[in-house]
């Protein structure tokens, strides 16, 4: 094909591989966030080891350490990814019970503010 039409073709044919390739990516960060969520704010952890954890947008604060960390929200479930720090690589889920409790197997969280 020559003309008007082969372009229109081709110009389509590239119009839809970007539409997919930025779906793709949209849906692929749709779930990594730097907010907690329904985490948002400080609670005190009852369990093995009792402490204060505070989530605030991309780091969490526990015993005076500070790290960088992703959240990710599937329907009632937040997951912290740490980024850095002794915990850099691993997560941990909670379940979010009701507005102001989370748990995970290790320990409840009760919210403080």
């Amino acid at each position: 094909m020559v003309g008007p039409a082969a372009w229109y073709k081709v110009d389509m044919n590239r119009m839809r591989n970007h539409t997919i390739a930025a779906l793709l990516l949209v849906a692929t960060l749709a779930g990594c966030n730097r907010s907690p969520g329904p985490l948002e704010g400080t609670w005190k952890a009852d369990g093995l080891v009792p402490m204060t954890i505070t989530f605030r947008p991309g780091e969490t604060e526990a015993m005076g350490v500070i790290e960088k960390v992703d959240y990710t929200t599937n329907g009632n479930v937040v997951k912290v990814t740490y980024k850095d720090g002794l915990m850099k690589g691993s997560a941990i889920a909670f379940t979010i019970v009701n507005r102001n409790t989370a748990n995970n197997p290790m320990y409840t969280l009760h919210r403080i503010r």
